[in-house]
C-alpha cells in the first residue's frame, strides 16, 4: 500500500512539474526571447501609419476592391484570421472550375485592358490558409492599367513600385519572388495623396 503511495505521488510531482516547465516556465521564456529578440514579428508584424493607427498586419491578406489599389489573392474565408484555411479543391472538381470561371469574368470586368489569357494563376487561387498577404510580380503587374487610370499614377511610378517592394526568394532559393500588397497599396495611397 505504502509503495502504490509513493508510485502515486510521484506521479501527481511529475505531472505538476511537467505542467508547470511546459505550460507555465517554456511559454514565459519563449515569448520573452522572441520579444527581446524580434519584438515586431512576436506581436504580428503589425503596420501602423503616421498617427500609430493600425492599418494591417504583414502576415494577413487584406481584400482590396477599389480600382485605385492592387487586388490580393481570392480568400474563401475573407482573408479572416480566426478561420484560417481553404477548400482544397482537386483540379476535377466541378466547384474549382466554376469558381475559377467566376473569378475569370469578374477580373476581366475590373481589368477590361488586360488580356484575361494572362491571369497569373495566384489572382484566381486560394492559398492553403485563405489568408496570403502576397502576389507575384506578374500578378501586380497586369493590373497596371486599371490601377494607373484609377488613381492617376502612371504606369512607370507603379512599375517602380513594384520593384521596390518586390521580395525575392527566402534564403534566396526557397519560394518565389512576391510583393506584399498592403505595403504596395499603402505607397499608392500615399502617391496618391501627392
Amino acid at each position: 500500500m505504502t509503495e502504490r503511495m509513493n508510485i502515486g505521488g510521484a506521479m501527481v510531482r511529475t505531472t505538476i512539474g511537467l505542467l508547470l516547465l511546459c505550460g507555465l516556465a517554456y511559454p514565459f521564456a519563449m515569448t520573452g526571447l522572441a520579444q527581446a529578440v524580434m519584438p515586431n514579428q512576436a506581436n504580428g508584424s503589425m503596420v501602423y501609419n503616421e498617427k500609430g493607427q493600425l492599418l494591417g498586419s504583414k502576415l494577413i491578406g487584406q481584400t482590396f476592391i477599389e480600382p485605385q489599389y492592387f487586388h490580393g489573392r481570392i480568400s474563401s474565408i475573407g482573408n479572416d484570421a480566426a478561420g484560417s484555411g481553404s477548400p482544397n479543391y482537386a483540379p476535377s472538381n466541378p466547384a474549382l472550375k466554376e469558381r475559377v470561371e467566376k473569378s475569370v469574368e469578374e477580373w476581366g470586368k475590373e481589368n477590361p485592358d488586360a488580356d484575361v489569357k494572362r491571369i497569373p494563376q495566384d489572382l484566381l487561387t486560394n492559398s492553403a490558409s485563405g489568408l496570403d498577404p502576397h502576389i507575384t510580380p506578374e500578378a501586380a503587374r497586369v493590373q497596371l492599367p486599371r490601377v494607373a487610370k484609377a488613381s492617376g499614377i502612371s504606369k512607370e511610378r507603379l512599375e517602380q513600385l513594384i520593384t521596390k517592394y518586390t521580395e525575392g526568394r527566402d534564403l534566396g532559393v526557397f519560394g518565389q519572388q512576391r510583393i506584399n500588397v498592403l505595403l504596395l497599396n499603402l505607397e499608392v495611397q500615399h502617391e496618391m495623396k501627392g
